[in-house]
């Protein structure tokens, strides 16, 4: 694997409703599944050598919130059409479409139905 980033999670205190705003606003199908007491829907991710992550919800573990780390999701061409879905899936846009240089692309961040802050990312 060529990248520090190998696995991420984004925590839930509501795992379907974490679910059904993920599943709305990058319009993709996460997968349910269950580590023990933990329960994941995993994001959609090509195969071993590529970053994954989960949406989780752990009864006495991580809490969801907006002080911790920002993971930045890949929205496809034009992060203008996930972000337009933020607000009516429940949650709020913090920083809107911004260019970061032309050759890198754009970002925006929001604040998910369960509180996290997360960041889009797109070329255009």
């Amino acid at each position: 694997m060529n990248t520090v980033i190998s696995w991420f999670e984004i925590p839930t205190a509501d795992l379907e409703r974490g679910i059904r705003f993920y599943e709305t606003v990058l319009d993709v199908s996460l997968k349910r599944e269950s580590m023990g007491p933990v329960q994941m829907a995993l994001f959609p991710h090509d195969d071993e050598d590529t970053v994954g992550g989960a949406l989780t919800f752990m009864p006495d573990g991580q809490q969801p919130g907006g002080n911790g780390s920002i993971v930045y999701l890949f929205a496809g061409d034009d992060l203008s059409v996930a972000l337009a879905r933020v607000e009516p899936a429940g949650g709020g846009v913090m920083v809107p479409k911004t260019l970061i240089t032309p050759e890198i692309g754009y970002f925006a961040v929001f604040c998910d139905c369960e509180g996290n802050h997360v960041g889009l990312y797109s070329m255009h």
